[in-house]
């Protein structure tokens, strides 16, 4: 097969090129700069600008959405309409040919059986912001501990974005090889126990990572047993119930992993991250606590290369700052794909961070709904 010839530069496939090049590079460098928990709004909305720009021209799916309901927004892109996570359910969003694709992350699916994918032509963006923001917000007093997760491993999930970071967070953080404790969709409760039973005999200080549903499970087969996990322990919890037949409020979520492990409240963080995004967002309790600070109300962190927002969900239109809203998250790790991204998911400002309450009450809010129907060419 003879290979495919390379694009001319001065052709539109290949100025394209050249802007993502840029784009993304820039980007990592604003990672790079934000990284210790800064901020340099400024700098970030501008990029944002451009990065829309280009995806607007690049991302079939967010050109028609934009063509379609931009117009009843503003010339800024910054108030142009994000795309739907269901969209990456329906139809491929992406700057880049299948063939250049590095990654297909995949979404747990739903009841129809319907998977989004989000392709990504390199992992770099990727992997600078998982580790900057896990660096700062879940280990940032430690080099490596101990990792035991409650999640299939990169190897037997490999086109889950979970796995994938969690494989990540053993290669950066992990003191020794991680224990996955979850196999071939069942709990190891032998496994689980005996590495526990270990660092607490060795006194070594254990981050306990995996899904909420995972740590049902593992609440479930544990009965009776409880441990004390050396102090500097440490719990993330990601994911909700969605589709699962028994759910637990999050206080109550709480209290439970706290009894059950020993780990200090405060040690006990919620992370946000869908497989559309690129970064994550993580409870602000435990980097206050580790760093001898009162911790503070449960929030989100939002890291620097993030703008958050929150939208009415019948027009997508921003919502005053007291009122809640569908979250709308606009990433810059994310340049490969669309870095606007408009979740189901109801949130509330609060401080420095943010408030997830739980889905929408309709499936697909209608502002979501028609943002949809133009990515797939409707009439709105």
């Amino acid at each position: 097969m003879s290979a495919r010839p390379q694009q001319d530069a001065a052709s539109p496939a290949g100025v394209l090129d050249a802007t993502r090049a840029s784009l993304v590079q820039r980007s990592a460098r604003l990672i790079n700069a934000l990284a210790q928990g800064g901020r340099d709004d400024l700098a970030r909305d501008q990029l944002l600008r451009e990065v829309l720009a280009f995806q607007r021209t690049a991302v079939s799916a967010y050109g028609r959405i934009v063509a379609q309901l931009g117009e009843t927004y503003s010339a800024d892109p910054l108030d142009w309409p994000a795309v739907p996570t269901d969209v990456f359910r329906v139809m491929r969003v992406a700057a880049h040919r299948a063939d250049q694709d590095v990654k297909l992350f995949r979404t747990s699916g739903t009841s129809a059986g319907e998977r989004g994918e989000h392709a990504l032509r390199d992992l770099g963006l990727y992997d600078l912001a998982a580790h900057a923001a896990a660096r700062h917000a879940l280990f940032p007093d430690v080099e490596r501990m101990q990792l035991v997760l409650l999640a299939p491993s990169p190897e037997e999930l490999p086109d889950s974005s979970l796995s994938y970071m969690l494989g990540r967070f053993g290669a950066w953080f992990g003191a020794g090889p991680s224990t996955y404790a979850l196999r071939d969709g069942a709990l190891d409760h032998a496994l689980l126990v005996r590495t526990l039973e270990r660092c607490e005999r060795d006194a070594a200080p254990v981050a306990l990572l995996g899904t909420s549903f995972a740590f049902v499970h593992a609440e479930d087969a544990l009965a009776a047993r409880r441990f004390a996990l050396p102090r500097g322990s440490r719990i993330m919890q990601t994911g909700g119930f969605k589709g699962r037949s028994r759910t637990i409020e999050p206080e109550a979520m709480l209290r439970l992993l706290a009894a059950r492990y020993g780990v200090a409240p405060a040690f006990i963080v919620q992370e946000y991250g869908m497989t559309e995004l690129s970064s994550q967002l993580y409870e602000t309790t435990l980097r206050d606590a580790a760093l001898g600070r009162e911790p503070g109300p449960r929030r989100l962190w939002v890291p620097g290369w993030l703008r958050v927002s929150r939208v009415d969900a019948s027009t997508l239109e921003p919502v005053a700052s007291e009122r809640e809203g569908l979250l709308r998250i606009d990433d810059l790790a994310n340049v490969d794909s669309a870095c606007a991204i408009q979740t189901s998911d109801r949130a509330l400002a609060c401080e420095d961070g943010i408030r997830v309450l739980g889905r929408a009450e309709d499936a697909t809010p209608r502002g979501c709904s028609l943002a949809i129907d133009a990515a797939l060419g409707g009439k709105s």
